[in-house]
């Protein structure tokens, strides 16, 4: 059953909270800094709080709002005199980038990917779980983790791949469950 936004705080304060990490991260996913991601995310609900509009339900609404910021970043690459990151991936268009994240967040925004991710790094140990935190938590380069791995530059990057592979396997094995 569709029913109409007024508008209200409150109503503006639960769709924010709802839906607010979905659409950064859907940003994100399109090719955004964490900055840009920042500021079109706000734009987008302000945009959406410009008139009301007819809620149909979590999907629908992330879905419209992700077209909304779909818009509102193609708007910020044209002023830009940029093309999106996505021509280097693996899709030729936005749409098919569009579909891709709304199978990954489908109607929690990818909390729950999120959370099976996080309950598998935790599972992790030794060199693995070392080299996951020193390249997503530090930052490290491949050279400045092959010296605290005590491994060769390829080393660290073979560990890296069958450490990806694993947790891959393992957060679909959560998923399923």
């Amino acid at each position: 059953m569709a029913t109409v936004m007024r508008n209200t705080r409150e109503e503006q304060t639960a769709l924010v909270r709802t839906h607010q990490a979905g659409v950064w991260r859907y940003l994100r996913f399109l090719g955004c800094d964490e900055s840009q991601a920042d500021d079109l995310t706000q734009e987008t609900f302000l945009s959406v709080f410009r008139q009301p509009f007819e809620d149909r339900g979590s999907s629908a609404t992330a879905a419209y709002l992700r077209t909304v910021a779909k818009h509102l970043f193609l708007m910020f690459l044209r002023k830009a005199q940029r093309q999106p990151t996505l021509a280097q991936q693996p899709w030729d268009d936005l749409e098919l980038a569009d579909q891709v994240f709304a199978q990954f967040a489908q109607t929690d925004g990818g909390n729950q990917w999120l959370e099976a991710l996080s309950g598998c790094v935790e599972s992790l140990d030794g060199r693995a779980r070392q080299a996951i935190d020193l390249r997503y938590q530090a930052d490290a380069s491949r050279s400045a983790m092959a010296a605290a791995l005590e491994l060769t530059e390829d080393g660290v990057k073979t560990l890296l791949r069958r450490t990806r592979e694993v947790l891959r396997r393992c957060v679909e094995r959560k998923l399923e469950s």
